[in-house]
């Protein structure tokens, strides 16, 4: 029997001798390529004029692709097509790619994209909340709104209404292992890609896509990852895309990975939130009504928002009975990196709100914490816990 045994990982003598592949470790040949982009300084605006000339005659540089090398820009996004590879000549975000550098080495290429000229007219950028509200952008019509019971009832009979705040800020993934991928031409065509992704299936199609290939000409194999939690299901796809792309037109390998740098200014991260609430509670502390209002940046383009802020709705009760709530979801668009999947999904986003109502209730109320929280959890948690079977050992 396996429990409580000190077993160790399948693959943890690979990793702490450094035997264990990542794809920053496979052997490339001697002809691949290697890729960068070069990125925007300005958070909104339009490319008014670009000199890439430099780029190009920069040493070791193979290729430069920009907007105007498209017939049709691939899109890297994994739900509403509206994340170009690269910018149109309309910037979203400080850090957003607008073109893509190959060249005979990483060094060579990172130098290369640092030197473009590029003239920008800038726009003011929408970055709050409040900034968001006063221009209605949004990625839905308004805001979504899920509900039980009354509750403008409940609070008008509560014996204590407490209204209040928490605003919780986004989040870096930090995995150990940035983004990377590597794209090998095969016969007839087909496209091997060696990438870090939560979401293979995702790159095959994405890449296919981009090639306009059938996906069963489009191969995506991932070995392991140096962590992921959410930041590799959808931001390895332009990392993919370039490379296939790359690799596609001239015949070659091409890789490409990010310096950590270039991971935190370009890739999103997890969906800040404001939470604004009421909440009618009778003289224990039980709740009998709250009203929720959820605020989530989402950043430029949608990517993974609409799910992320609908598992934060769907988590605001976490394991408290709440019999009459409204929750009230603004999914907000901004001119920064668009937010994507972050460990939880939504759901810390949305429990932290209801915590913070439970620690409100007590402060307010001058009662233990603890017995709020038990007085309000569902019936079924309320019941004593089961014994565990005979035999089975269960840490204290």
């Amino acid at each position: 029997m396996s429990v409580a045994k000190p077993l160790p990982h399948d693959a943890a003598r690979l990793h702490v001798t450094g035997a264990a592949r990542y794809v920053d470790d496979i052997p490339l040949p001697g002809d691949c390529l290697h890729l960068a982009f070069g990125v925007s300084s300005i958070a909104r605006g339009r490319i008014t004029a670009m000199d890439l000339s430099a780029v190009r005659a920069a040493p070791g540089v193979a290729m430069v692709l920009a907007g105007d090398a498209f017939d049709v820009i691939p899109d890297c996004s994994p739900s509403a097509h509206d994340e170009p590879l690269v910018s149109d000549g309309t910037i979203h975000y400080a850090g957003q790619p607008i073109f893509v550098v190959a060249a005979d080495s990483h060094l060579a290429a990172r130098r290369a994209a640092g030197l473009a000229q590029i003239d920008f007219a800038q726009d003011p950028p929408i970055l709050t909340v409040e900034q968001a509200l006063a221009a209605n952008w949004r990625f839905e019509d308004g805001p979504r709104v899920y509900g039980k019971g009354d509750v403008e009832a409940a609070l008008a009979r509560a014996p204590h209404v407490i209204e209040g705040r928490i605003e919780a800020g986004g989040q870096e993934h930090f995995y150990l292992e940035g983004q990377a991928a590597l794209a090998v031409p095969q016969e007839n065509g087909d496209m091997l890609i060696q990438s870090s992704t939560q979401h293979p299936t995702e790159i095959q199609h994405k890449v296919a896509d981009a090639l306009g290939l059938p996906m069963h000409a489009v191969r995506v194999e991932v070995r392991r990852m140096g962590g992921g939690f959410g930041g590799k299901e959808s931001q390895g796809n332009a990392l993919a895309i370039a490379c296939a792309v790359v690799a596609a037109r001239t015949g070659r390998p091409a890789k490409m990975r990010y310096d950590r740098d270039d991971d935190f200014t370009i890739t999103g991260k997890r969906h800040d939130i404001r939470v604004d609430y009421r909440v009618g509670v009778d003289a224990d502390g039980r709740i009998l009504g709250v009203d929720f209002t959820h605020y989530l940046r989402c950043g430029w383009s949608m990517d993974l928002s609409l799910p992320v802020a609908d598992r934060a709705m769907l988590h605001a009760d976490n394991a408290y009975d709440l019999p009459a709530a409204r929750i009230t979801s603004h999914r907000l668009r901004t001119n920064m990196a668009s937010a994507t999947a972050f460990r939880g999904f939504g759901g810390p986003q949305g429990m932290l709100g209801i915590e913070r109502v439970m620690d409100h209730i007590a402060h307010s109320l001058g009662c233990d914490p603890f017995e709020v929280r038990r007085r309000n959890f569902y019936p079924e948690a309320r019941a004593k816990p089961p014994e565990p079977p005979a035999g089975v050992f269960l840490p204290r």
